[in-house]
């Protein structure tokens, strides 16, 4: 079954398959891949067999993060004053908060869900990884958090990311954009698996995974989330700090450049 910038495939009862299916494109996160993602997801809630959600990515890429092409077009930052989204905070706010309750619901969805990471992983990227129960890498792996380089910051990613590694990578990775290796992601948390294929994890996971109710997955969760919970204001801190970042003089133009031209803000 393809979604357009997802391939979602059963590859048995128990294991649903989400694979990130514009590799040219670096998977990036944009309107369509949000909403077939959700799509996707859907399919495994209505699944009364499916214990665990791998989501992975074919090639060098698992995914860059935001669409910068999108994010810089004509209408992507509006101003506080006069224009649609949430909080009449514009469109900019109504992107981050479709991201963010992405990634909350992956956290909260009554499945394991698995990120089976090849490649480079870059912003909203680690974000999906984050919020996955589990991530598996391979020594291709590398993580990074590039928005400080164009003006902004990973506002909606970083709930996620502090829950997994704690505040001090969080914030190394934000305040550097320096990237982590797949062996710095394991020290730090932000990966827990380390090894060349995914499938022996996956043949481990699924052999507990069977023998469970299918419920208290979904039980297990939704207590662990309680403990640490992404509440409204969460959200809305989130939301409207990047629209304040994204609405800032040369944000826009910045992204819209490096989109077109792979040129970074600096380079003139």
């Amino acid at each position: 079954m393809s979604h357009g910038t997802v391939r979602v495939q059963h590859q048995d009862p128990v294991v649903l398959r989400i694979t990130l299916a514009r590799p040219e494109r670096g998977n990036t996160v944009d309107s369509d891949l949000i909403a077939d993602l959700h799509e996707a997801l859907d399919t495994a809630e209505k699944s009364d067999t499916c214990r665990l959600v791998l989501i992975d990515s074919p090639g060098q890429v698992f995914c860059n993060g935001m669409d910068m092409a999108e994010a810089a077009g004509e209408d992507a930052f509006g101003s506080s004053s006069g224009s649609t989204g949430d909080e009449g905070l514009g469109p900019a706010a109504t992107d981050g908060a479709g991201f963010f309750r992405l990634l909350r619901r992956i956290t909260e969805l009554p499945r394991l869900t698995l990120a089976c990471v090849d490649g480079r992983v870059a912003g909203g990227g680690v974000g999906l990884a984050a919020a996955c129960d589990l991530v598996h890498t391979t020594e291709r792996g590398v993580f990074s958090l590039p928005e400080a380089l164009w003006g902004l910051l990973p506002c909606s990613v970083l709930p996620f990311l502090i829950r997994r590694t704690g505040f001090r990578t969080a914030g190394t990775m934000t305040l550097t954009t320096l990237p982590l290796t797949a062996q710095e992601a394991v020290r730090r948390g932000l990966a827990d698996e380390l090894s060349p294929d995914p499938g022996v994890l996956v043949r481990r996971l699924l052999s507990r995974l069977t023998k469970l109710d299918g419920r208290l997955i979904g039980e297990a969760k939704s207590y662990l989330c309680a403990l640490h919970p992404l509440t409204a204001e969460t959200e809305q801190r989130a939301v409207t700090a990047f629209a304040r970042l994204a609405a800032a003089p040369g944000v826009r133009e910045g992204m819209a450049r490096f989109a077109a031209e792979g040129r970074y803000p600096w380079e003139r």
